[in-house]
């Protein structure tokens, strides 16, 4: 953040000086959300075929819902997140995973992309995903839709990968009263991993210094 580099064992030494300990990940026990209801509607081919490398921001993107099971009852998060700077670029957060959780992420996605980006879009076959208004909304924005094929979560692990991390850092063993504070947090870690949350394979940049570096490269 200063513009210090040093090596990692350096930082596991200082940790252990200070008494910090980092949570390992572990093998995921949570519930997962399954939007599957067969061929509803229009299906695509899996054009990324896991191939999640991209050279930079507004390249390749993947979304999904995850559920989280809570005292007050079920909450729902929407993510666009981007493969190439790691940035959580869209979201909606809610108590139903619905069409309209749908809209207001695409339209959150739709007033951050930059003009002339023509993203891939990583989905998996959940009915939201071949509806007509969602395949429609991503023409009209000019992004390409990959879709995962039946039964291989894989086909869209960038973006299960976030959901365990965001679990595990912000989730795991809390629990909130109601929706609003639950979304107030959630939206508060989201600002946290743009802006914040420095990653090694972004050389120590946030998502958000990573994407703007980019862009300035590109201009």
């Amino acid at each position: 953040m200063d513009g210090a580099r040093i090596a990692g064992k350096t930082v596991l030494k200082m940790m252990r000086e200070m008494g910090l300990r980092c949570g390992i990940r572990r093998e995921t026990d949570y519930h997962r959300y399954n939007s599957y209801r067969g061929e509803v509607g229009e299906t695509f081919e899996n054009v990324l075929g896991r191939d999640f490398s991209a050279d930079g921001p507004w390249q390749k993107m993947g979304t999904d819902v995850t559920e989280f099971r809570l005292s007050f009852g079920k909450a729902y998060l929407a993510p666009v997140y981007d493969f190439g700077s790691k940035e959580i670029v869209a979201h909606s957060i809610s108590p139903h995973p619905d069409l309209a959780q749908q809209r207001e992420m695409l339209d959150m996605l739709e007033a951050a992309m930059p003009e002339g980006a023509a993203p891939v879009m990583q989905t998996d076959m959940g009915w939201q995903y071949q509806h007509p208004s969602f395949t429609g909304r991503l023409r009209g924005m000019g992004v390409t839709q990959s879709m995962s094929r039946k039964g291989n979560c894989i086909d869209n692990g960038a973006t299960e990968q976030v959901f365990g991390h965001i679990k595990d850092e912000f989730f795991r063993g809390r629990d909130w009263d109601d929706f609003e504070s639950f979304k107030r947090d959630l939206e508060e870690y989201i600002i946290h991993w743009n802006t914040r949350r420095r990653q090694v394979k972004l050389k120590g940049l946030t998502p958000v210094e990573f994407r703007e570096q980019a862009l300035r490269k590109a201009a």
